[in-house]
């Protein structure tokens, strides 16, 4: 049995806790590895060390740590193919699916190839009489990045780029679940140029999580997850005087106004929806049709869509559609969920709880399944199901159907399905969620905008990648200088305004 270890100063390292966590080939449910789980004398360790390397990390020209991302970015594309299989493997995804989480991670390793331009400060000389002004962009020091399970490559590589472009060195904790991929960008970092020490992949559960919070060496903390413990860390990292950003859950709506393109939204729909086995922060898990004519073709138009989805191991080729979810406890609590739909009376249009694939029998598959009829009292709505369920919730109205959305908990993205561009301006003026799509299904902001959700979505100030990410990765540091040349005046024992 592969036994996956950490990555510290540049190398593979055994654990020495003795404790280790399963490694799950999702499709099969055989455990297909193990990987240690760290002591919190080898997290201190790895981030005494990372502290010692950031040093001369920071002090290196901007330029030449873009470099090493330019060089990263090439090896990233060299090595695209086992990448994909790697979070394949892990995950369960598609091998087309797990292409595009490394090629969306890419590509803010590419924004990060352009870090010096963002990381430029603000000057003003002649403020005063004989004195300048300037603001500067300094690295945080040691930061953190806690990711999840459903983007073994994309949210690491969101956290690693900015972070280290900007001079930090980072702690880098990888879902147990899902650890190679991040192990292997690892290595191809230090293949890049990058120093020894700069990045530690510490793999680990909550005792680990726990030791980054509590560690006074950690300045800042990212984390990507579920909404209570996104809420738990960003608590916990802030009473310890961290900077943190922690992204939670959703529950994204897609409205279908009367004047929508049906086929186009029902495609949209089934798409975000089912795509991943719906284990997105990002998918779009309820469909909102406006008006009871446009409500039931939506539904017609789904139907067949949904029972022509193709469900398998990524082995068995690109047509596949989608794959198992991650564990036999998220099948299990999916299956629970859809019969309590069932139970609180929505209507169960297409069944995926009795999907068997021969061969797979013990893999942690689950069939789609829609529901039409939901209301916001039921669990199936209240709840972020993570597995690949639609909801139907039908409105009355438009403001019906902005009011369901802006009143939901969460607030991670959104969408909208219509022919009228001020129904869509409004739409996007008005909803408060942090992500708006425009008859696009899963608004995620290229990598040079910034990604984040509000409500209950999100936890502090600034969002991942893009600006934001350079911004929360540095601190500013304003410096006041004046130089006495022509002054003639003697001390002042005032508090004088710079005139």
């Amino acid at each position: 049995m592969q036994e996956i270890g950490h990555w510290i100063n540049g190398k593979r390292v055994a654990g020495t806790s003795g404790r280790f966590a399963d490694v799950m080939n999702p499709a099969t449910g055989e455990v297909q590895a193990k990987v240690a789980l760290a002591t919190l004398g080898e997290l201190d360790h790895a981030i005494q060390e990372a502290a010692k390397a950031q040093v001369a990390w920071a002090a290196t020209n901007p330029q030449r740590r873009a470099r090493v991302m330019m060089a990263f970015g090439a090896l990233i594309n060299r090595d695209m193919e086992k990448l994909a299989e790697m979070v394949a493997r892990e995950h369960g995804k598609t091998i087309p699916d797990a292409k595009g989480d490394v090629q969306r991670g890419l590509e803010v390793i590419e924004v990060c190839m352009g870090a010096p331009a963002m990381l430029k400060g603000e000057a003003m000389d002649s403020a005063g009489p004989g004195i300048d002004l300037y603001a500067m962009r300094q690295p945080l020091g040691v930061v953190a990045g806690i990711t999840p399970f459903n983007f073994p490559a994309m949210i690491p590589l969101w956290k690693i780029g900015p972070a280290l472009s900007s001079g930090n060195a980072m702690i880098l904790k990888p879902s147990e679940r899902v650890p190679s991929t991040s192990l292997y960008l690892a290595e191809l970092l230090q293949e890049a140029g990058l120093p020894d020490g700069v990045l530690q992949v510490v793999n680990g559960d909550k005792t680990v999580v726990d030791g980054i919070l509590d560690h006074p060496v950690i300045q800042g903390v990212g984390f990507v997850g579920s909404t209570p413990i996104a809420q738990y860390i960003y608590g916990r990292a802030a009473s310890n005087g961290k900077r943190a950003q922690c992204f939670g859950g959703a529950k994204n709506h897609m409205i279908i106004m009367p004047d929508a393109d049906l086929d186009k939204a029902a495609d949209a729909l089934v798409g975000a929806g089912y795509g991943a086995a719906g284990e997105r922060c990002i998918a779009i898990s309820v469909a909102v049709p406006v008006g009871q004519t446009s409500a039931d073709a939506l539904i017609e138009r789904l139907i067949p869509r949904i029972e022509k989805l193709k469900v398998g191991p990524y082995t068995a080729g690109n047509d596949i559609d989608f794959g198992p979810v991650i564990t036999q406890a998220s099948k299990d609590r999916i299956l629970g969920l859809i019969d309590s739909g069932v139970e609180q009376g929505a209507k169960l249009v297409v069944d995926g709880r009795g999907f068997k694939l021969q061969g797979y029998e013990n893999g942690f598959f689950v069939g789609p399944s829609l529901f039409d009829n939901v209301t916001p009292e039921m669990e199936i709505y209240k709840q972020e199901i993570f597995g690949p369920v639609l909801s139907t919730v039908r409105a009355k109205s438009y403001d019906d159907a902005l009011k369901l959305v802006m009143d939901n908990e969460y607030g991670n993205g959104t969408a909208i399905f219509t022919a009228d561009g001020d129904t869509a301006r409004d739409f996007a003026s008005r909803v408060n969620v942090g992500m708006v799509g425009i008859n696009f299904p899963i608004p995620v902001p290229l990598s040079y905008f910034s990604f984040g959700g509000w409500k209950k979505s999100a936890f502090g100030d600034l969002n991942q990648y893009g600006p934001d990410a350079f911004r929360f990765y540095t601190k500013t540091k304003t410096v006041t200088a004046r130089w006495f040349s022509g002054i003639k005046e003697g001390a002042s024992l005032n508090f004088k305004a710079l005139d």
